[in-house]
């Protein structure tokens, strides 16, 4: 009889990757990065386990959008506060705060529960090529 692996949080090997997010459609990109956080490209990948890996983005400042979503993709935050629903354009958060428009793609392809906050954790994203990670020996991700 077989019995069906079960990943134990412990004995989960992590990798960093870095992924060059230069040309990339933002869609497309968050997917891939959002499976490699949960650990779906490894052949042990357990759902409720965290057995993802870390990745560092960089050329977040470079990505394209499709289409007139420059123009019409709506960001909304809200400050708690009577009226203080504040609105941004896809363009206008990508001029400003490019990080931002990868990180909060990504955000909503995760389980929206501990276990997707716990992932997004392992995400860093930066705007331009630099970033503080060269210690880990990041391996170079090759997008589909």
């Amino acid at each position: 009889m077989r019995t069906t692996y079960m990943a134990k949080s412990g004995a989960v090997e992590r990798n960093w990757y870095i992924v060059d997010a230069e040309g990339q459609t933002v869609g497309r990109l968050a997917s891939e990065v959002a499976a490699i956080l949960r650990g779906k490209h490894k052949p042990q990948f357990t759902p409720h386990v965290d057995t993802g890996d870390f990745v560092i983005i960089i050329n977040a400042e470079k990505v394209v959008f499709t289409g007139k979503k420059l123009q019409t993709k709506i960001y909304r935050r809200h400050s708690l506060y009577p009226g203080g629903l504040k609105e941004t354009t896809a363009g206008q958060l990508l001029a400003t705060k490019p990080e931002r428009v990868l990180f909060q793609a990504i955000k909503g392809m995760l389980p929206h529960n501990s276990l997707g906050a716990k992932q997004l954790t392992k995400l860093r994203v930066y705007a331009g090529t630099e970033h503080g990670h060269a210690a880990q020996n990041p391996i170079p991700w090759e997008s589909k």
